[in-house]
């Protein structure tokens, strides 16, 4: 009988239990991540005495405010890259119109504030209350959103999984948008104005810091636990990742997953379009910016990782962090390789974590 108990024991898994040489392999690759990581804070907490900003220790103003515009600055990433992570990391849809889309909601937002302050130049943030930045900011964006999703029902819908199609059609997309931009706005910037009410100063460690940066890391946050919430809590959220999963059967449920996608890829462009507005507001907007600000987004995702908010989370910190504190925080005369961080960045991370930090093998 001791033998039979014995023999019906069922026998653990060989393959659950991770074995020795891969737990050696995730610590080497965790050390490679760490190392490069303490060094850096202890340059900039301690050693950073002949940068523009100072060490840390030495100068906490000025730490403290490159901190608030890395936060600040992933925000902004954040915003762009979480439409783009919804359509190309959730869908699999692969959209190079995603840029054009954030520019053509800052330019109707530009366009659209102006004819509601009553003039086209020379206009401040007395003349602007909130609803003449809100109004614009949801009507360039639901354009754009509009936009996305004719695109996605017309010329994407038809050839899902065929990545290399999807990226030809929305390239040449993107350059028709942008040569309909150029004509009607011109190569000169623009920039939307910000509200009076949020256009202050406050002082931190003897260093002013204007409070419209502080406002886009509250909408970067709002979005963020906005989307966290669709995705998570919500019906529409559970059948999109089940339907991103195995469409044949949520269509066997009976549900429509063309609709599903649609409405996925109309939050993706009216994302890309709020945060077009956003940036026209901090910094301006100009021809080029599509192709930056997409840029921007694959960076995002390939650090945080395909189809994750947490990812787009994480991906935006890092990024903001490093674009941040390497003009302030390089040696004096080395300020100009700042950009050489950003793939240093992404080498370390995709050495650590080969589908990015929060992203699953297909």
């Amino acid at each position: 009988m001791t033998a039979d108990l014995v023999s019906e024991t069922p026998e653990r898994p060989v393959a659950s239990r991770p074995s020795r040489r891969s737990l050696r392999r995730l610590d080497a690759r965790t050390v490679v991540g760490l190392v490069p990581l303490a060094l850096v804070l202890a340059w900039v907490l301690f050693f950073a005495s002949g940068t523009s900003a100072g060490s840390a220790v030495s100068e906490p103003g000025e730490f403290v405010t490159t901190m608030l515009d890395g936060l600040t600055s992933a925000g902004l990433y954040f915003v762009v890259a979480s439409g783009f992570t919804l359509i190309f990391g959730l869908m699999r849809t692969v959209n190079m119109a995603h840029g054009s889309l954030f520019l053509l909601s800052a330019y109707i937002a530009i366009e659209l504030q102006q004819r509601m302050v009553g003039k086209s130049r020379n206009i401040v943030a007395d003349d602007v209350d909130m609803l003449s930045w809100v109004i614009p900011l949801l009507v360039g964006a639901a354009v754009a959103a509009a936009i996305g999703v004719v695109i996605h029902q017309v010329f994407l819908r038809w050839n899902q999984g065929q990545e290399l199609r999807q990226a030809l059609i929305t390239l040449a997309i993107s350059v028709i948008l942008a040569d309909q931009m150029l004509a009607r706005a011109g190569g000169l910037a623009q920039s939307m104005v910000w509200p009076a009410d949020v256009t202050h100063f406050i002082e931190i460690f003897g260093q002013r810091y204007a409070t419209s940066r502080l406002f886009i890391l509250a909408i970067a946050i709002v979005v963020g636990a906005g989307l966290w919430l669709w995705l998570n809590r919500t019906r529409m959220g559970i059948v999109i990742r089940a339907g991103v999963a195995d469409q044949s059967m949520v269509r066997a449920l009976g549900i429509n997953i063309g609709i599903v996608f649609a409405v996925t890829f109309f939050v993706g462009a009216f994302l890309a379009g709020m945060g077009g507005v956003m940036v026209a507001s901090f910094a301006g907007v100009a021809t080029g910016a599509d192709g930056q600000w997409l840029l921007h987004s694959l960076v995002v995702v390939i650090i945080g990782g395909l189809g994750s908010i947490r990812g787009a989370v994480a991906g935006s910190l890092l990024y903001g962090m490093v674009t941040a504190f390497a003009p302030g925080y390089l040696p004096s005369d080395y300020t100009f390789y700042s950009i050489i961080l950003t793939f240093v960045l992404l080498a370390l991370v995709l050495a650590v974590r080969p589908y990015g930090l929060f992203g699953r093998p297909e």
